[in-house]
């Protein structure tokens, strides 16, 4: 029995969500859409409710590719056989979970007909069952990279390749890619970002009644989802009744020169490297216009695709945040409707018009006109300016070269052996395997016994693969009244922000523990977001006293946990060692710190201490911390004279 979903017609509010997903129902080509914004918005809610509204597609019954009748799968037994039923259906919508396999996606070899002694025969994945239909990935900024690479192909060619376990298979996977994702858990590959023509960023109401019949109509639909459905049945076919409409008129929907003119001048001007951004805006403004049912596109739809197009492709400086300034936006649309005004006023009327085409008829004339009046008078929210903030000194530098020991390659980019996902790199005998490899047990059960084909426990073989592992980076800074506190917290702030400005593809994670005063606390907890890292470290109080072995044992905690998640650590400490808290009532604040260095040693945590002692007599302590804690050791000196996150990159493997 399937679910009931909530109806699209009765979302509350987030009218830029609902236009972004008609619109990528209206074009297919566009390449879908990416929501984003904090949990509790909606971003779920609205994707699935999207194929409700859909116009059903036409398919054979049983086809496992979702084949259109007029151009069916070469290799598709369904389509082609002379008894095959056309039927309409519902679009696919398809739900590709974080954990899938590679094998789930792509598709692999038919098992139960190969072990019945068939030829080889395929098994259609997940690409194929979402072909001309959507394919919903929930926290896809999450999802892991060999998935990624998988739909990077996919999408770009239309198409998925298998060629693998003797397979060659090539076959149509053409889909709209809807995303969801909270900035909190970090941030998407610029590849895969670039692939969503459309981004939409959402937010909870923040207005007492919105936000009230956002409840009260959930709650209703709990109750009797299919009851609360039909009750807005009426609604929801105003909405199919428009996208059939748009689809139709979409074809004939023209694009003047002028227009086209303007929309690579934007993408100039908010410096777009990608030029998919202008073959998406085309289309975007187009389809804009077929959903408010007119035939030629005005400077308000050019203004409304920019403001889906143009945010997550443009250039960002360091850490700031992903958006686009309309104020400018402003300028520029208000630029080329004087400059389209003008044209208009300088054209000489010294020969008669010719008839207008049925297209552009004089009556949708006065309509692209009205709205492009509309467009001009309209007033306009203030934009909210994010402003980064400036270090107040700059990051201090180290360049070293590291010896390699345990844990060295670990990092997302090293290559780590053994893993339960990823990609295979080879196949070994094994009686009782995790994961199965199909290809090598079928033959070395067909070696064995070539006349009466059989497998046994024997034969089975596992797969060994090759996937990458991301670390946790973890400072451990000293914030107290002794010299150069400021200098070594701002030299933290400028390596945890260089190394999540990459981790977003890293998948690392950085965290801050600072101690002052008479206890150590977290500053910045594990994250992957340059945002959420930004404005926990805007404020980097400094000044008191030194328990430095308090904030070892709040590090041991956390890395503790980072265990039990499978994260690699790396613990960084800057301090100059000259600890005077202790943990316990009366005890020597040096005994508990070698104490816990002890144990930091004994379960073989990578760590690096950064001794920021300085003047002319030195005690020397944050050397006897590296020793007990079997850490390398650098000195303030050594720490000006390269970049501190090439040497956390250096220490991971990664230079």
């Amino acid at each position: 029995m399937n679910s009931v979903s909530f109806p699209f017609s009765a979302i509350v509010g987030q009218s830029q969500l609902k236009t972004a997903l008609l619109l990528c129902a209206v074009d297919p080509s566009l390449g879908g859409v990416l929501i984003r914004g904090d949990k509790g918005t909606a971003k779920s809610t609205a994707a699935r409710a999207l194929v409700d509204i859909l116009p059903p597609i036409k398919r054979t019954l049983g086809c496992a590719y979702n084949c259109s009748p007029n151009a069916p799968y070469e290799q598709c037994e369904i389509c082609h056989d002379a008894a095959h039923v056309i039927q309409d259906s519902p679009v696919p919508f398809v739900t590709l979970p974080l954990g899938a396999t590679e094998d789930r996606v792509i598709g692999t070899l038919d098992l139960e007909r190969a072990l019945k002694g068939a030829k080889r025969v395929f098994q259609p994945g997940l690409l194929a069952a979402t072909h001309r239909g959507i394919l919903y990935i929930d926290e896809v900024n999450l999802l892991p990279d060999h998935l990624v690479d998988v739909l990077l192909d996919a999408a770009a060619m239309g198409q998925n390749s298998v060629q693998r376990e003797g397979l060659s298979v090539t076959h149509p996977a053409r889909f709209t890619l809807i995303g969801t994702m909270n900035l909190e858990e970090g941030d998407l590959r610029p590849q895969l970002l670039d692939r969503f023509g459309l981004m939409v960023e959402v937010k909870a109401p923040q207005d007492k009644v919105q936000r009230s019949e956002v409840v009260r109509r959930r709650i209703a639909f709990e109750a009797d989802p299919a009851c609360y459905a039909r009750s807005y049945q009426a609604q929801q076919t105003e909405f199919r009744n428009q996208v059939v409409k748009a689809q139709s008129l979409f074809v004939d929907v023209v694009l003047a020169d002028d227009i086209l003119d303007l929309i690579s001048h934007l993408c100039c001007e908010f410096e777009v490297a990608s030029l998919r951004a202008d073959i998406v805006m085309h289309k975007v403004a187009r389809a804009l216009a077929a959903l408010d049912g007119r035939t030629a596109v005005n400077l308000t739809d050019v203004k409304n695709a920019a403001e889906f197009v143009l945010p997550h492709r443009r250039r960002r400086k360091p850490f700031e945040q992903p958006g686009l300034d309309k104020e400018r936006l402003d300028e520029l649309m208000n630029e080329a409707a004087e400059n389209q005004n003008a044209a208009n006023e300088n054209q000489a009327p010294s020969k008669p018009e010719p008839p207008r085409p049925e297209s552009q008829a004089p009556a949708e004339q006065e309509g692209s006109n009205r709205a492009l009046t509309e467009q001009n008078n309209a007033t306009q929210p203030a934009s909210e300016q994010i402003v980064s903030a400036a270090l107040t000194h700059p990051s201090p530098k180290i360049s070293v070269a590291l010896s390699a020991n345990s844990h060295s390659s670990a990092g997302r980019r090293s290559q780590v052996s053994e893993v339960a996902r990823g990609r295979v790199l080879r196949t070994v005998p094994h009686e009782n395997p995790d994961s199965l490899a199909i290809a090598a047990t079928l033959k070395s059960a067909a070696m064995r016994d070539a006349t009466e084909f059989s497998v046994k426990r024997s034969d089975l073989h596992q797969n060994i693969r090759t996937g990458k592992t991301a670390n946790l980076i973890l400072f451990v800074v000293d914030a107290s009244g002794s010299m150069a506190a400021q200098q070594r917290m701002e030299a933290v702030k400028g390596a945890v922000l260089s190394l999540l400005t990459d981790a977003y593809q890293q998948r690392d994670e950085v965290a801050v523990i600072s101690f002052r005063g008479e206890k150590a606390s977290i500053l910045l907890a594990p994250t992957r977001s340059v945002e959420q890292a930004e404005l926990a470290l805007r404020e980097l109080p400094t000044g008191g006293r030194t328990p430095l072995s308090h904030a070892l044992q709040l590090a041991l905690d956390m890395l503790e946990q980072s265990h039990a998640r499978h994260a690699p650590p790396l613990l960084i400490v800057l301090s100059d060692g000259k600890v005077n808290v202790a943990v316990q009532e009366n005890g020597d604040p040096w005994r508990e710190t070698l104490a816990l260095a002890g144990l930091i040693a004994e379960r073989a945590i990578p760590a690096l201490v950064l001794d920021t002692e300085t003047g002319y007599l030195r005690l020397g302590r944050a050397n006897q911390l590296s020793q007990a804690m079997g850490a390398e050791y650098l000195t303030l000196e050594e720490l000006s004279a390269g970049n501190l996150a090439l040497t956390i990159y250096a220490r991971m493997g990664r230079v």
